[in-house]
Order: structure tokens, then sequence, then C-alpha cells
């Protein structure tokens, strides 16, 4: 049995964890506190990757990653064709959902408990970390784990930017199109299943988490 399409896959989605915790939940923060012309239109390319077709979210990264791209002719950073790449590729595609979940729970936080805290001399900082993310967390949870999700089984925009090559770049969600390409069933559906296990078994820690927030 060949392990690395399941390693690899973890180490992708390990990655993309840490990225969508950081840009996510950053991004989340200023949009649902801060007020600037354009924001709509900010709101809107973050969302586009929702809609637009695998293939060409995989496009932009190209342009963005590939030749004539400032990470590459003013860095000398070359990421294209690597599990980095596989990595931002499962990032970009599951943002938008970590950024909106987090968004729409920070601004359901009361504003006059935050006023409170202020009161009693809170920067807006502990504030920020001690009363309104505290409140937000099962949307910004639930957010969270259907972006890890989505980037567990990020496909389209991979491929173009990662590729598909064994042993260096094949994720689990590459390997499955492989083996029903080679006719290989007995793998595939043993890929399968054990992808539809993970994605379940978050689906379901969604739903009890939404679940738990209504009985609140």
């Amino acid at each position: 049995m060949d392990w690395f399409p399941y390693l690899l896959s973890l180490q992708v989605t390990a990655m993309a964890t840490v990225l969508l915790v950081i840009l996510g939940l950053g991004i989340a923060i200023f949009l649902a506190r801060v007020r600037f012309p354009g924001e709509i239109i900010i709101s809107t390319i973050l969302n586009l990757p929702l809609v637009l077709p695998p293939s060409v979210v995989g496009f932009y990264l190209l342009l963005a990653l590939g030749r004539g791209s400032p990470l590459l002719e003013w860095f000398g950073i070359d990421i294209l064709f690597t599990w980095q790449a596989a990595a931002i590729a499962s990032t970009v595609v599951a943002l938008p959902l970590i950024v909106e979940a987090a968004r729409a729970a920070i601004l359901d936080v009361n504003p006059e408990l935050e006023a409170a805290a202020r009161t009693l001399g809170d920067t807006e900082i502990q504030v920020l970390w001690k009363v309104t993310l505290p409140m937000a967390r099962s949307g910004i949870l639930a957010g969270f784990i259907l972006a890890v999700a989505r980037a567990l089984g990020e496909f389209g925009a991979t491929l173009m930017v990662a590729g598909n090559i064994p042993e260096r770049t094949q994720t689990l969600p590459l390997a499955i199109y492989d083996a029903v390409q080679n006719q290989e069933y007995g793998k595939a559906n043993l890929m399968v299943l054990v992808m539809t296990f993970w994605a379940f078994l978050l689906l379901l820690w969604v739903r009890r988490l939404e679940q738990s927030r209504r009985k609140s």
C-alpha cells in the first residue's frame, strides 16, 4: 500500500490549517472592525474562490507564483510543482469559509459587553482576546472546521500549481483520480472511503457546534 498520498495530504492540510488560522482570523477581525472605502469589493474578491472554477483559481495562482511574479522575480522563490504550492492552493480555496464565518461570529458579539470591558480599563487587544473571541468561538471554530475540510479535499487548483507527480505532489484527491484513470478500483475505493470518513467527521463536528450554540 502506498502511504505517500495519505501522508502528503496530511502535511498539506496541516500547513494550510496554520495559514487559515493566521490569515483567516486576521482578515475576519479586520473586516469586522474596520470600515473603509472599497470594503465590499475586497469582501467580494475574497469570496471569488467559492464560485470560480478551480481551474480559474489555479490559473490565477500560476500568475501569482510563476514566471513574472514578484515572488519569483524579486525573491527568487520558485515553489510551483511542490507540496508548498499545493498547501497555498488549499488555503486560497478554503479561506472564504473561515473568513465569512468568523466575521459573522465577531459581528454577533454584543457590543455592550465589549464596551463594559473597555470601561474597566482593557485595551482593544485585551477586549478582543478576553471578550470578543471567546464569545465568537463557536462560529469561528465552525468556519475553521469547514475550511480544513475544504482544504483536505482540494483538487483542481492543486493540479494546476503543484501537478500530479507521484511521490512528490500527489495528494489523496489526485491519487484517487489516477487510480480511477488506471482502473485500480480497489485502491480508489479505499482512498474514497478514507476521504469520506474524515469529511463526515468534520461536518458532524460542525453540526454539533451549531446544535450546542442553539441550545445556549
